[in-house]
């Protein structure tokens, strides 16, 4: 399959990957270079990331832990104040308290911005039940509006299924399709298109997921994963441990369930870290493509462009979505001079035609005028195994080099035996401000600005 008019992108580079995401592609497997059936010399299919070296020094080291058990600390919290087990029928209005993961204000109902001289005021006219304006490279929340509002999330859940579903095979792989590939889809899916007793590789399937948002394409790969209720378990999980936590997973095409929900906190957490992966950066990215003998454009009107809407200037992806329930649901990311934003905007009381879109843009606009300026009101939080990984126990040496101790490690607590009570105490006092240092110092480590890989920017002409 060929695809065509795709934003030109640069030299395929994968360390510039956020600092706080582990590797998340799978062992390499080995398959023939024609696909999974057929002839072909093997050859080992590299992972969507190269491995990412383990810190060159000790003290290096020894800031990820002390800043990751600040983390770790946030995390719980979090948790405990997580928002309670959705309800199939959502209210017409924000609970009076949602979740704080991210921040105490994301957890208000209303607007929540910093507002100060030299900061541009929010547009007029936004009428989303929920929308929120990230930094996608420092996980900043400049503004925002019911984050953690637990809502039907439609076709944006596929960013989702990708994130868990992606890195498990190669795009190369060729699939049969069966009648039972196809069943369960709900009345009116959104389809690509796919018959069964054809066969189509991976990247025929996810350029459907993508671009026509086929619900038919998700239903294969989930059979190709174990079946539809093993996928939902999979993105349960994946959820839970990237923290998004208001979203609770029944269907892995994003169709009006009972009980499916999720939140615009979650769906940039979803975007953000699916726009670690390589393949998810192309696909999301593609505006047209060959499937099969016909033509299929990406339904993201912002990457694309309609009558009413234009092509969003530094726009690379990310998804859309539609359904009775849900209404309009959009997650896009943009760059413009070197900053990279997230906008998530969920069902816009405005009825008009792309609406989504055009209250994106307004965002979009707002967001990259205040950037720099305004004061974060929260923020895009790490995963719970990057703070997990980051909190492994290090070696004596990195302790003892962390503490000064020449690296024994036990040096502090033999001195404060021997010497005298003042002595025990001026250690313990000199340990806690160390201590204190380490985490602030690791703190700024984990969340420097670090800039995501390779984005394939659409860009109006000049």
């Amino acid at each position: 399959m060929t695809q065509l008019h795709t934003p030109k992108a640069s030299r395929n580079q994968e360390t510039g990957r956020l600092s706080f995401m582990g590797p998340v592609s799978p062992p390499a497997v080995r398959f023939r270079a024609g696909g999974a059936t057929g002839g072909g010399t093997s050859r080992r299919a590299p992972g969507t990331f190269s491995t990412v070296p383990a810190p060159k020094n000790s003290v290096r080291r020894s800031l990820l832990v002390a800043s990751a058990a600040l983390s770790s600390l946030s995390v719980a919290t979090s948790a405990a104040l997580a928002a309670p087990t959705p309800s199939s029928s959502p209210s017409t209005t924000p609970p009076a308290h949602m979740s704080t993961v991210g921040g105490v204000r994301l957890g208000q109902p209303g607007t929540q911005v910093n507002l100060a001289p030299g900061v541009p005021v929010l547009p007029k006219g936004l009428t989303a039940r929920s929308w929120i304006v990230a930094d996608a490279e420092s996980g900043d929340v400049l503004a925002t509006h019911n984050a953690h509002w637990r809502l039907a999330p439609a076709s944006t859940l596929k960013m989702l299924f990708a994130d868990t579903v992606l890195p498990r095979f190669p795009r190369g792989t060729r699939h049969k399709v069966v009648p039972s590939d196809l069943a369960g889809m709900g009345a009116g899916s959104s389809v690509v298109g796919i018959a069964a007793g054809h066969t189509y590789t991976v990247h025929d399937l996810w350029l459907g997921v993508f671009l026509r948002s086929g619900n038919d394409a998700v239903h294969v790969l989930s059979s190709m994963n174990g079946g539809v209720g093993q996928t939902v378990k999979d993105m349960q999980a994946h959820a839970d441990d990237l923290q998004a936590l208001d979203t609770h997973v029944v269907s892995p095409d994003g169709y009006d369930e009972p009980g499916q929900v999720s939140s615009a906190y979650d769906l940039t957490l979803f975007a953000r870290s699916g726009l670690q992966k390589k393949d998810f950066r192309d696909y999301c990215s593609t505006v047209r493509a060959r499937f099969g003998s016909r033509e299929i454009q990406n339904t993201n009107r912002m990457l694309s462009g309609d009558t009413d809407v234009p092509v969003y200037r530094g726009i690379a992806g990310v998804k859309n979505g539609n359904t009775t329930h849900a209404g309009a649901t959009f997650t896009g990311v943009a760059e413009r001079n070197g900053r990279v934003l997230l906008v998530t905007v969920m069902n816009p009381g405005k009825h008009e035609h792309n609406e989504v879109y055009k209250e994106t843009a307004t965002l979009f606009d707002w967001g990259f005028q205040a950037a720099g300026k305004v004061k974060p009101v929260g923020e895009l939080v790490p995963p719970r195994s990057a703070v997990a990984d980051a909190t492994a126990q290090p070696g004596p040496s990195a302790a003892g080099q962390a503490y000064g101790t020449g690296g024994s490690g036990s040096a502090p607590a033999a001195r404060a035996t021997a010497g005298s009570r003042s002595s025990g105490m001026g250690i313990a006092l000199a340990i806690t401000g160390g201590l204190l240092v380490l985490l602030a110092a690791g703190a700024f480590l984990v969340n420097r600005r670090w800039p995501l890989p390779d984005l394939r920017r659409r860009r109006t002409p000049s």
